[in-house]
Formats: C-alpha cells, structure tokens, sequence
C-alpha cells in the first residue's frame, strides 16, 4: 500500500508544477503589457497567489522531508535526499532573486530589469519545480508498476 504522505507529496508537487507552469507562462509575462495599470495588477496577484502558494509549498516541505527521513518501502533515502534538495532550490531561488525582482517591482513600479530578473528566476524555479515533478512521477510509476527493486530501488 502507498504511503499517504507520499500520495499528498505527489499531489501538492503536481499541483505546483501546474500553477508554476501557468505563472510563467500566463501571469509573468503579461506584467509587461498592462502599462498603467501595473501596481494594481501587480498588487493583485502577490495578494491572491499568496495564500494558494504558501501553503502548498509548506505542505511540499514537509512531507519532503518526511519521505527523506522515513522512506516509504521500495524506495530509496538518496531519491529523497534528491527531492529535498530540488525543495530547497526552488525555495532559494525563491527567496534570493523571485522576492526580491516582486518587492522591486512593487516599491518602483514596473521595470523592464526587475522583470527580466523575475522571468530568469522564474524560468529556474519553473524546471526546478517540473524535475522534482518527474522525480515524483518516477517513484510512483516504479510502486505502482512494481518496477522498485527493493530498499535501493526508486
């Protein structure tokens, strides 16, 4: 049987490969093309993406470490070390350059440079996020096809 934290790991890393996909691609982008409207827009998104992000993130976090530190059966504590690594890139790439590219943009409106770092932050995260994503993708088929060759397995 397949543990829950590993179905809630998938999930929620699934659910931000989605969102993560739709921010650079959809939302990112068009911060370039709304001209005066930009600080409300802005302003706008960091206030609704927020509450949706935080906690999916937190929630990612912890059962990260949580299949790192107890491995479901089948699987490796070196794939997990992997994924808890790729968590700990993407949240430092989150706070090193995504935050700071927002609070420029938010202290001085739009500026072309603020937005390029943002979209060159984002596009790390948004492979970052997509190969935690794979590697999930990976153990789950490996359990479920009965492809796990044992504790060193996935």
């Amino acid at each position: 049987m397949t543990p829950w934290p590993l179905v809630a790991h998938a999930a929620v890393t699934w659910a931000l490969v989605g969102l993560i996909w739709t921010i650079h691609v959809v939302h990112y982008p068009m911060f370039a093309h709304v001209g005066d409207a930009f600080e409300r827009v802005h302003e706008r998104h960091m206030r609704a993406i927020t509450p949706v992000v935080g906690p999916l993130m937190l929630v990612e976090l912890a059962t990260a470490a949580w299949l790192w530190a107890a491995p479901p059966a089948g699987t490796s504590r070196t794939t997990w070390a992997v994924g808890l690594g790729l968590v700990g890139l993407v949240w430092a790439l989150t706070g090193l350059f995504a935050v700071p590219a927002h609070s420029k943009l938010e202290s001085s409106g739009f500026d072309a440079s603020a937005h390029r770092l943002l979209m060159r932050a984002d596009l790390a995260r948004t492979l970052v996020w997509t190969a935690r994503g794979v590697l999930v993708a990976w153990v789950l088929v490996r359990l479920l096809g009965g492809g796990a060759t044992g504790a060193d397995g996935a």
